[in-house]
């Protein structure tokens, strides 16, 4: 959907996201993670049936509206962030950390690690919110999170995201820096 012109009259919802140096640093002297992704997460979520309008696209067998939240609206992250940050009020910061779509757990042991989550996880179930199980870790000392490997010893850049860094070759003239910065290879 092309939801620039819908966009373009939206009131912008300024919301914010959290920002992911407070998340990451709140994950330090635990040593116990959990993190869950939520299963098509902004699909999760109602349109009002006001709105639904709004969010009207017209395909070859007819005019069809979104009941849930459509990617592509200029309010969906804000939205969804407000909506995780109800659901586990009270819980963030000392339970768990969100990022839109991505909850993490953490705890200094074991057993309060396994209290936190079945706390968050039967919250997740009384809001009807549903988690994608192949994108889930449970009970972990070392774990990615947001770009990054959490760990009881601190929080380190994740490699699989630095690795195109580390092995871009040196350039050898100033013009191979531009050809290797705009350009690919022809094959």
């Amino acid at each position: 959907m092309d939801y620039r012109k819908l966009n373009n009259v939206t009131k912008k919802d300024v919301y914010p996201l959290p920002r992911i140096d407070d998340t990451l640093d709140r994950l330090r002297h635990s040593t116990y993670f959990s993190s869950m992704d939520l299963k098509s997460g902004y699909w999760q979520i109602e349109v009002d049936e006001r709105d639904r309008e709004k969010t009207a696209f017209v395909t070859p067998d007819g005019l069809y509206e979104f009941k849930v939240m459509p990617f592509g609206l200029c309010t969906a992250p804000a939205t969804f962030q407000r909506v995780m940050d109800t659901v586990l009020a009270g819980l963030k910061w000392q339970t768990c950390l969100v990022y839109l779509d991505d909850v993490v757990v953490f705890a200094p042991d074991f057993d309060e690690h396994l209290r936190r989550l079945r706390v968050i996880l039967d919250t997740l179930k009384k809001a009807h919110l549903t988690l994608k199980p192949a994108k889930c870790h449970f009970g972990y000392q070392e774990l990615k999170f947001l770009g990054h490997v959490i760990t009881p010893k601190g929080v380190l850049p994740d490699p699989d995201k630095t690795k195109a860094v580390a092995n871009f070759p040196t350039p050898q003239s100033k013009s191979r820096i531009v050809a290797m910065s705009f350009c690919e290879p022809r094959s």
